[in-house]
């Protein structure tokens, strides 16, 4: 049987504004195994990225519980939630939030920095190499086209081997072209490496083409 990387069991969002409160995410129940290619799609508002950095530790849950890779983080304060981030996530995001002025490569060791392991150069190649960009290493990102730019993110992304990659539209400033490129390498990551992948996309085309597709609603799963 596979291992559960995320288990979410009723987990709720709820934002409190001056007068009101937005639920965001309501009781959803989500297991995510490792092996899993898993989108999420429904329309605008629907709480598709609030449901992501859930997952992703980014933010709390107001209510219900989540285990990330067995460790409880209901409630956890937020330098637990960067040792969960660090030791078992990667992100990809729309914005591909490259440092302008570093190569491909100083882009991809940047990740390594943060997550306070050791500069390895050689790694950083062999990522790249990976994810197609092994003539790049030396380019600015100004130097490279949009699509070439979300494979650096995903190379940045994937050299701390996490145990899941998260992307919140990583297709939304491409064209269909470089879209597609994009989620056949998250394909190729899930299948080939192993990597379990969940995509928040508004673009069915691409999001069907997951393994499992979960639809929101008004902050609840769909039927």
């Amino acid at each position: 049987m596979k291992d559960v990387i995320v288990r979410a069991e009723k987990i709720s969002k709820i934002y409190k504004l001056p007068g009101e409160q937005i639920a965001a995410v309501k009781d959803i129940d989500l297991d995510i195994y490792a092996g899993d290619f898993i989108s999420i799609m429904g329309p605008s508002g629907s709480g598709k990225t609030t449901l992501l950095d859930l997952i992703g530790c980014l933010t709390s849950a107001t209510g219900g519980r989540l285990t990330v890779m067995g460790r409880d983080v209901s409630g956890a304060g937020e330098s637990c939630l960067v040792k969960v981030r660090r030791q078992f996530l990667g992100f990809v995001f729309q914005d591909f939030l490259l440092i302008p002025s570093l190569t491909v490569v100083e882009n991809v060791l940047l990740s390594l920095y943060f997550s306070r392991q050791h500069q390895d150069k050689k790694r950083a190649i062999n990522v790249l190499n990976l994810v197609g960009l092994g003539q790049r290493l030396n380019h600015l990102p100004a130097q490279l086209s949009g699509g070439e730019k979300q494979r650096v993110a995903i190379a940045r992304a994937i050299i701390t081997n996490p145990k899941l990659l998260l992307a919140d539209e990583p297709t939304g400033n491409l064209d269909s072209r470089a879209s597609q490129e994009v989620f056949d390498l998250f394909k190729q990551l899930n299948e080939k490496e192993g990597l379990a992948v969940v995509v928040v996309t508004h673009n069915p085309e691409l999001g069907n083409q997951a393994g499992r597709v979960i639809k929101l609603k008004d902050g609840r799963l769909a039927a």
